[in-house]
């Protein structure tokens, strides 16, 4: 099964990234925004790669990627009205739930997303592993230098990367 087709890949991808931005007995993710941007981030090394020097920021040692990584996409987006999205969030974000690995909490206006005990556990063991470290690092130096609101990581998204989100909207990224 290719990535983009396995909700287990995507549901290990996002623990990882709340395991970052969304810990246990703290407020969480701020926003779903904020998540589908954090993600694409994740998902598109190449559209990161222009986004380092504005960050002052560099790929952590041995985490940078590789030239398949940046010529290929591990799995679509589609181009929505707010920009890169994937139409699988909530239905993710429901599963990590029903699991007892997330839960939601009410934010400023928006839903925020955290890990449980249990989440958060299985996320470090799951970038502990050789699949998952790069994953996790890569991550891990998101929170350092991309740790923004969801408006302004959109708002820089659109102004840097405009070839991220100049197309008609429900087209493939």
């Amino acid at each position: 099964m290719r990535a983009d087709e396995s909700y287990e890949y995507h549901m290990a991808r996002l623990l990882i990234l709340l395991h970052h931005f969304g810990k246990p007995n703290t407020s969480g993710l701020d926003g779903l925004t904020k998540l589908a941007k954090l993600d694409f981030l994740l998902r598109y090394p190449s559209f990161t790669d222009r986004l380092l020097p504005e960050r002052d920021a560099s790929w952590p040692p041995d985490c940078e990627p590789n030239p398949d990584e940046r010529n290929a996409v591990e799995s679509r987006m589609i181009r929505y009205k707010y920009g890169p999205w994937d139409n699988r969030y909530y239905p993710l974000i429901g599963k990590l739930v029903g699991c007892g690995l997330a839960e939601i909490v009410h934010g400023k206006g928006r839903i925020c997303i955290r890990l449980t005990d249990t989440g958060d556990q299985m996320a470090g063991e799951l970038g502990a592993t050789p699949e998952w470290r790069i994953v996790f690092e890569r991550s891990k130096m998101l929170r350092r230098r991309f740790n923004l609101s969801g408006n302004r990581l959109k708002g820089m998204i659109y102004e840097s990367l405009p070839d991220a989100v100049n197309r008609p909207h429900w087209e493939e990224i």
